[in-house]
């Protein structure tokens, strides 16, 4: 990789200032089991309009045999605030783009996983659309955004493959980094709507960051972005340690919060299946919008419950988010 598209930051170095300044500005903007549901053609109800009056969730819905349901149509899904019903005033099962930051742990304790991880990643990487674009950071005790954000498959999986593994885990500063990064690719009309996810993989709990988990978790909570998680465990690792217990406590609860999903594989051969199911469920969702019932511009958190009248099935979507301010 050349100078002026690997970009590091090194938490040694910054304050909590200056990380917030250096993410905000780091790069330019440039399976369930069973088969696969069939996605109908596309569906649409209602006029998007960016803004804060707006509140947009991407819906995921499964079946009891935790196959993806994509032919819901708008009368079949439920969204409750704070336990009131809601008026969902735009529905799409339109598979729309997607803006997608792929995080990869290369610190000294993935040298025996990195050639089967990197092979994974870039295996995710081959299902992306011409439309769809993503960005590569790799962290360590540093954390190195290896590809800006693109559409080449080529360009994303030589920053893949250039990851080498050594070093401590900075997970939360990279998780912080990458949401700062697509907070950068939201909407300002129809014509830009995308879905947004963090994939992160990791073997390890954080050892290096400046930024805590709770500036992290309140950092999601106020994105768009799905989280979707990667925790390996090894035989000699799983169910021991205080540290693997609080990387996994961090990695649910940031993948529940934000609508995404967690999943902690024995073993490094069950990653290219994880990615493949990842891709899947994201090329499954609803984009489900409403303007709330409560025009109070408190800043309060408010709490999102979205069910599915179809019998059987089961939705899943970012547990809230925070009213604009006064």
């Amino acid at each position: 990789m050349t100078a002026a598209v690997r970009r590091r930051f090194v938490p040694a170095a910054l304050g909590w200032a200056a990380v917030a300044a250096v993410a905000a500005a780091a790069l330019p903007h440039a399976s369930a089991d069973g088969p696969p549901a069939q996605t109908p053609p596309p569906a649409q109800v209602g006029t998007f309009r960016s803004g804060i009056d707006l509140v947009a969730l991407n819906v995921t819905v499964t079946d009891p045999s935790n196959r993806y349901i994509t032919d819901l149509g708008a009368e079949e899904i439920l969204v409750f605030e704070n336990g009131v019903r809601q008026e969902v005033g735009y529905f799409s099962r339109t598979n729309l783009s997607l803006s997608v930051s792929l995080l990869l742990d290369s610190s000294a304790s993935m040298e025996d996983k990195m050639r089967t991880t990197q092979e994974a990643a870039s295996g995710f990487v081959q299902s992306l659309r011409p439309e769809d674009q993503a960005q590569v950071i790799d962290f360590d005790s540093r954390v190195s955004v290896v590809a800006p954000f693109t559409n080449s498959k080529a360009d994303l999986e030589k920053a893949i493959a250039s990851t080498v593994p050594g070093g401590s885990t900075s997970l939360y500063t990279a998780i912080y980094i990458a949401l700062r990064e697509l907070k950068k690719t939201e909407a300002r009309g129809i014509e830009d709507l995308r879905r947004r996810a963090v994939i992160v993989l990791s073997d390890g709990e954080d050892t290096s960051s400046l930024v805590s988990y709770d500036e992290v978790l309140e950092l999601a909570k106020r994105s768009e972005t799905a989280v979707y998680a990667i925790g390996i465990r090894s035989k000699e690792t799983t169910g021991t340690g205080r540290g693997y217990g609080q990387a996994d406590f961090a990695l649910r609860q940031l993948t529940t919060q934000t609508g995404g999903r967690v999943f902690f594989p024995s073993s490094v051969d069950e990653l290219r299946s994880i990615y493949a199911l990842i891709s899947q469920e994201l090329s499954s969702q609803y984009l489900v919008g409403y303007t709330s019932a409560n025009q109070k511009r408190d800043g309060t958190w408010r709490r999102i419950i979205v069910r599915s009248s179809r019998a059987g099935a089961t939705a899943r979507t970012r547990m809230g988010y925070y009213a604009p301010g006064g």
